[in-house]
């Protein structure tokens, strides 16, 4: 045998570790579906961010008011909750794949309304406020559809990776989009925003229509509120579940001021920076997804959920308190990586632990535990903002964020202790995985 150089033996164990830390590729490589899913996210999440910045922008240039900007998350909270609810339940009931195709179709007709509004010579604020529910009334009917297919398309062992794929996907558009959507705004006009908004929903339209049939896996009941409430029963049985719904929903109650980063951006005499301001947590959470490799070694997925949302909100409290726009944003990038670990911890207990019948109608709880929090946040921060100023209003929210963590976990202490390889529901859900066959629709890359 041929001895090889020393130099070259020494390189490969730091080869080696520096592989163990990057993202796993399992899923793209082994379901197609999983490929053409990740694709259609990416298309759709640069065009809706794009949607994302301007609208807020296009209300604060027509009112020059925090909390005309901040009522945003208000209007779009009870479609919200109604249409995540019952999206759920639909989820469960029908094929899984026209549900995400005619919401995507709807979509894109809400960016040519905005797009229509825009080009007007004195463009209408309540266009903007109806769109806005509309919007928000299809999202929660399609994140249900979107959320339980992925279990049902990756192998139970590959669920963590394909988390970190899907939020590596999110962070990609989530930067692009708010920081090409500031020049685009500044330079070209809210139009134009709605019209890149509008190539991304056509773009992913086509991308859906190639996606395998969902149909059901059982016999399933027409969406009703009896079902609805099967799955809230479910949830509620599970302490495990309920600290992941609760612990993320405190997280954005308290501490998600998006909605007041333009006034944020003039306090600290930075308008430059507001498109940063947005991309910033998104970059932090890229940070953290390029470095994943070992998150689908670990096993104690609820201490994911708990140390993330807390750093999330020590990184917020932070970013109140600085008055160095580039200390705010490097504690923006700081908050998005903390949210990035709690989101991997939820996914993968979500997916992991939650029969496929029932799944349509907890994704649709899960909706409102990270959709409904954001909405509520931006009613607190612009309250909060006009009362007490804005980065009062920010370190605040960090700083009760911590806190409501700190109670929640004492409060359930099954959700620290989860263990993938010991809890009876993992266990259960991967044995169905198995015998069910679910992830007929993977073939090799």
């Amino acid at each position: 045998m041929t001895d090889q150089p020393s130099d070259q033996v020494s390189d490969q164990p730091s080869a080696s570790r520096f592989a163990a830390i990057l993202p796993d590729l399992s899923p793209w490589r082994s379901s197609r579906d999983f490929r053409l899913l990740w694709t259609q996210g990416l298309v759709t999440y640069f065009g809706s961010f794009m949607a994302m910045i301007a609208l807020p922008l296009q209300i604060k240039d027509l009112t020059e008011s925090p909390l005309a900007v901040g009522a945003m998350g208000a209007v779009e909270l009870i479609p919200l909750i109604v249409f995540g609810l019952y999206g759920g339940a639909l989820a469960d009931a029908v094929d899984r794949r026209k549900v995400i195709l005619l919401t995507e179709a709807g979509l894109g007709l809400l960016a040519v309304v905005l797009l229509v509004n825009a080009l007007l010579p004195d463009p209408l604020l309540w266009p903007l406020y109806l769109v806005a529910a509309c919007v928000s009334a299809l999202a929660g009917l399609q994140r249900p559809a979107l959320d339980s297919l992925l279990a049902r398309i990756v192998p139970h062992d590959q669920l963590t990776a394909a988390a970190a794929l899907n939020a590596l996907r999110w962070q990609i558009g989530a930067i692009a989009g708010p920081a090409l959507a500031g020049l685009v705004v500044a330079y070209a006009g809210h139009a134009t925003a709605y019209a890149v908004t509008i190539a991304g929903f056509t773009a992913s339209v086509l991308l859906c229509l190639r996606l395998t049939p969902a149909p059901p896996s059982h016999e399933a009941e027409k969406p009703s509120l009896r079902g609805i409430a099967e799955g809230a029963r479910y949830a509620w049985s599970r302490p495990v579940l309920l600290g992941t719904y609760a612990i993320d929903l405190a997280a954005m109650v308290f501490a998600f001021p998006n909605a007041i980063f333009p006034f944020l951006a003039d306090d600290l005499g930075a308008d430059w920076s507001l498109g940063l301001m947005y991309a910033a947590g998104s970059i932090g959470s890229l940070a953290l997804s390029l470095t994943s490799g070992w998150t689908t070694r670990v096993r104690r997925h609820g201490l994911l959920v708990v140390f993330g949302a807390a750093s999330w909100g020590l990184a917020i409290t932070a970013a109140g308190w600085f008055g160095n726009v580039w200390l705010v944003l490097c504690c923006l990038a700081l908050a998005g990586a903390g949210d990035m670990l709690s989101g991997l911890g939820r996914s993968t207990i979500w997916n992991q632990t939650i029969p496929d019948e029932l799944r349509g109608r907890l994704a649709g709880i899960e909706v409102l535990s990270y959709s409904v929090g954001p909405q509520l946040g931006q009613v607190r921060a612009g309250a909060m903002a006009g009362w007490t100023g804005t980065r009062a209003a920010i370190w605040s929210g960090g700083a009760a964020c911590v806190a409501a963590v700190a109670l929640l976990t004492a409060a359930l202490p099954k959700l620290v202790s989860y263990d993938a390889d010991t809890d009876p529901d993992a266990q259960r859900r991967k044995a169905a995985h198995e015998k069910a066959g679910e992830t007929t629709a993977a073939e090799p890359a």
